[in-house]
């Protein structure tokens, strides 16, 4: 039963994880490749893994350190699935490293909770996630999760409020300086700068179609549940727990207002609904059910070989 193998967190786990993401990353970086295969191609494709590769890592130690789900391997499992349901999200360079800088700056907010080192932590988490937009402007939401992380965690000095907002004008420095120095004007910052779009009509792909349509079922469904148990966790550790139902509400509305949808923008969303999803599938005691629930994930990236 994969639910109870993947019970406990064992290195074989990882293991798993790194070969699946692995075969799936390459089958859909070699399929969609424009150029002819060469030694550098090559090394760039292994360096974009190792940028998905970081990003399952860092997730494990985010909900490890912040004990955000109990000791087992289902968000690393479900965060692979998730890539494998919608490949597009690891055939995108720039929403791939964009993602990383968020999954850091996460990681910063969250241990918040600790109180130590706040002014470095928020500092960080700004700068992560002004580093990300440049990437990907409408990473720059996430800044929202600062200010929230702020009042949950009932962060009240002033001058913590300023910090964030320190952060975020160190990298506007930095590539304003860089703009002055290559063209002799600071003009190059408002290149980042995107618009919004409502054109959904990119999303009329099979494929995507089925699977935007079982993450958002199964991920309300999660979702839903675990609201509703939030009451029965630790006073202590609610605030984090609504910190990631906030992340994915700002996922949400990124992939609402992006102007060019093509569905890797759902990335965004596959770290902090790997971590509610894993907290539903701890806490469903019919174990026929939550087997039901994971096999769902593993069959519909299989389904597509039939379409």
């Amino acid at each position: 039963m994969i639910t109870r193998f993947f019970s406990t967190s064992k290195p074989i786990h990882f293991v798993i994880v790194i070969l699946f993401t692995f075969a799936v990353f390459m089958i859909v970086r070699i399929s969609n490749l424009e150029d002819s295969l060469s030694f550098v191609l090559i090394l760039k494709q292994l360096g974009f893994y190792t940028v998905v590769l970081i990003s399952i890592f860092v997730l494990d130690f985010l909900v490890s350190k912040n004990n955000l789900t109990k000791r087992n391997g289902y968000k690393i499992l479900l965060f692979s699935l998730f890539i494998a349901i919608l490949p597009i999200t690891v055939q995108i360079d720039n929403i791939l490293i964009s993602n990383l800088f968020v999954l850091l700056a996460l990681q910063r907010i969250i241990s918040l909770r600790s109180n130590k080192r706040v002014k470095k932590k928020l500092f960080d988490a700004a700068f992560w996630i002004a580093i990300a937009s440049l990437f990907y402007f409408w990473a720059i939401l996430f800044f929202i999760l600062i200010i929230a992380a702020l009042f949950f965690y009932s962060i009240t000095n002033f001058k913590n409020w300023i910090i964030p907002f320190f952060g975020l004008l160190t990298v506007v420095i930095i590539i304003s300086s860089y703009s002055i120095i290559e063209s002799n004007n600071f003009s190059k910052i408002f290149n980042y700068i995107e618009t919004t779009g409502s054109d959904f009509t990119t999303y009329n792909v099979l494929n995507l179609i089925i699977g935007i349509t079982i993450l958002v079922s199964l991920g309300l469904w999660s979702l839903f549940s675990h609201i509703g148990n939030l009451k029965d966790k630790i006073k202590r550790q609610r605030p984090s727990h609504v910190l990631i139902i906030t992340a994915i509400l700002i996922s949400v509305v990124i992939i609402l207002i992006v102007p060019d949808k093509n569905g890797s923008e759902f990335i965004f969303m596959f770290a902090p609904l790997s971590i509610i999803m894993a907290n539903y599938i701890e806490s469903i005691k019919e174990k026929w059910f939550a087997e039901v629930f994971v096999w769902i994930l593993i069959l519909t990236p299989i389904s597509y070989l039939t379409l």
